[in-house]
């Protein structure tokens, strides 16, 4: 009688923890630029679509229009319950901080930024890995020696974006001459196309043949310039190949779907965990695209180059130089 009832009483314990653990009102909310900004934001949104699609559970999204909105968006969707919250974006950090403290049983994510509180988790991702990545196959497909890089706000993120990818393209030509122009030193930076294709125009004019743009929305312009030019384009965050199928040469993938995804995922099951994680080329979490919009574009040695580069960098035969460690790019 007395195992049975032990048996009972652990089965009902089984359900109401999966009950509790299955409970969840996941909320997303963006930063600048928006869901559909073809990059940054949208890699999170198809993260939470991809999670909505596999679980049926439902989840809420706020596009902020302005910095004033983002401690406003956080505390409405704790204060009604949302659990747990993703915030797109380093510039949410005081904001999730403060609104973290209002909400202590209420689970937090920050993409790209640390916030150290026994509810957040912190996702931050070795976005020079990648960019090395990119940096190669951009040396590899110039012809004219000269490649550009496009960043949005004028950030040390984004700086570390650039020597990444300047470290890529010395690692294939040393003499190569690389390009560098950031959009603007405010929120604005991410959502200004026209700047963007101006910048990476003036590039080209420079004998830049290949532009890489780190810039969210205004990354657009760039790689419509591009386009434009007869030149290469390389996309950043989502994949963006098919926005002008033979002009992007490849996308640095940064999965933020995936960190998206995951959030939701664990704090469904229960297995949330606050604290920081960092996903490079060894946890999948940065890359480079191909598929049938660029693949006639990557030569078989383009390829091979770039993957040995993965692989090594990897195993630890070949370090990239954090910007982030130290602020300085020493290639």
């Amino acid at each position: 009688m007395f195992m049975r009832i032990l048996a009972a009483t652990a089965a009902l314990i089984a359900m109401v923890t999966v009950s509790l653990a299955a409970d969840i009102k996941p909320a997303v909310v963006y930063d600048l630029g928006g869901r559909f900004d073809k990059s940054f934001n949208e890699g999170v949104y198809n993260g939470a679509e991809t999670f909505k699609k596999d679980t049926g559970i439902e989840y809420r999204d706020f596009e902020i229009q302005n910095d004033s909105q983002r401690e406003q968006a956080l505390r409405n969707f704790a204060r009604r319950g949302f659990n747990p919250i993703v915030a797109v974006g380093f510039a949410h950090a005081a904001a999730v901080e403060k609104v973290a403290t209002e909400f202590p049983d209420t689970k937090f994510a920050i993409i790209d930024m640390v916030v150290d509180k026994p509810n957040v988790s912190s996702i931050v991702f070795k976005e020079h890995e990648g960019s090395y990545l990119v940096g190669i196959l951009a040396a590899m497909a110039s012809k004219s020696g000269k490649v550009g890089f496009v960043g949005g706000m004028d950030i040390p993120l984004i700086r570390k974006f650039a020597c990444g990818y300047l470290a890529g393209v010395k690692s294939v030509k040393g003499e190569a001459e690389v390009f560098q122009n950031m959009t603007g030193t405010t929120g604005a930076a991410w959502t200004d196309p026209v700047k963007g294709g101006e910048l990476a125009k003036s590039q080209f004019d420079r004998g830049a043949d290949v532009v890489y743009h780190a810039a969210g929305g205004t990354g657009l312009g760039v790689l419509q310039a591009a386009a434009d030019a007869g030149k290469l384009g390389i996309g950043v965050d989502s994949n963006q190949n098919h926005l002008h199928p033979g002009s992007v040469l490849t996308s640095m993938l940064k999965r933020v779907d995936v960190a998206a995804y995951n959030t939701f995922k664990t704090a469904k099951d229960g297995t949330f965990k606050a604290g920081v994680q960092v996903l490079g080329l060894a946890e999948g979490g940065v890359g480079w695209a191909l598929d049938d919009n660029n693949k006639s574009l990557i030569s078989a040695d383009m390829k091979a180059a770039v993957d040995k580069a993965a692989a090594d960098i990897k195993s630890g035969a070949v370090k990239v130089h954090d910007y982030m460690s130290d602020k300085t790019c020493p290639y």
